[in-house]
């Protein structure tokens, strides 16, 4: 007879594993002889390298004790079902592998790769790193809200920034992003981003430079991250008001009532100024 620890010895395991199969009733506790051990026979051993095998292979401890039970063909059809769920967790893993390996690049993070590809072609074209960082955060809950649209919106996106016109935009944005609240090149630019954005809205219709076609609420939300990502972009878009044209994530004609013009803001900045 045989003392937990030369059982353990026997079947290649450690005392807390078989003290652990004991918890789980897989291996049978014996009773304690009068000098208070429990004493183990060769079947006890047998049985233990059976579940250290078929733990060692990958058979959950829920299903060791229906296959030490099985027939034959029971056994096989169970084994047929374990590898099965083996290789999804296989397929399951290398897909995380992969992403973790995608990682080693930040705007991979909660972004699909063709809106990564949409990022990398934007600081290509040398838009700024501030536009490009509100546009990866803007697509992150994006993707997340609505992913089966993302190949669409990307496709747009794509046409668009082949669009000279559409890269023009970016451009002249980005120079705008540099300019304090009361630099009257702030004014400049702010009458050349409405004169683009009603341009390619006359020419490829307003869709074209709102084409996302998300909820007001969100777009708000994602407006308020960008005004706290790049400060200057809120009073860039006052000034594009009061040239027909509101919004940062999503582009809207505003009433001609509520627009100005380019004299009211001069006077603004020059009464400005003078105190």
């Amino acid at each position: 007879m045989l003392t937990i620890g030369e059982l353990a010895s026997y079947a290649g395991v450690t005392v807390r594993a078989v003290r652990h199969y004991h918890a789980k009733g897989l291996l049978p506790e014996p009773e304690r002889d009068h000098s208070g051990y429990r004493r183990y026979d060769a079947g006890a051993v047998v049985e233990l390298i059976k579940i250290r095998t078929l733990a060692e292979a990958g058979v959950p401890l829920g299903r060791v004790r229906e296959l030490l039970q099985a027939d034959e063909t029971e056994f096989a059809a169970a084994i047929t079902d374990i590898d099965k769920r083996l290789r999804a967790e296989i397929r399951e893993r290398q897909r995380h592998r992969e992403r973790i390996a995608r990682l080693a690049s930040g705007d991979y993070l909660a972004l699909p790769p063709e809106v990564v590809e949409y990022l990398d072609r934007l600081r290509a074209l040398g838009v700024d790193e501030r536009i490009v960082q509100v546009e990866r955060d803007g697509w992150i809950p994006l993707a997340a809200l609505s992913p089966e649209r993302i190949p669409e919106w990307m496709a747009r996106k794509q046409k668009q920034i082949a669009d000279p016109q559409f890269v023009g935009f970016y451009l002249v944005l980005s120079q705008a992003l540099d300019r304090t609240h009361d630099d009257p090149l702030l004014v400049e630019l702010a009458d050349k981003l409405a004169a683009y954005i009603t341009r390619m809205a006359n020419e490829q219709g307003e869709d074209y430079v709102d084409d996302t076609d998300i909820e007001p609420p969100f777009a708000k939300l994602m407006d308020t991250l960008a005004f706290n990502t790049v400060p200057s972009a809120r009073q860039l878009i006052e000034l594009l008001t009061k040239r027909g044209w509101t919004g940062w994530t999503k582009l809207e004609r505003v009433c001609p009532m509520q627009g100005g013009t380019r004299q009211e803001d001069t006077a603004v900045q020059h009464s400005r100024r003078e105190r």
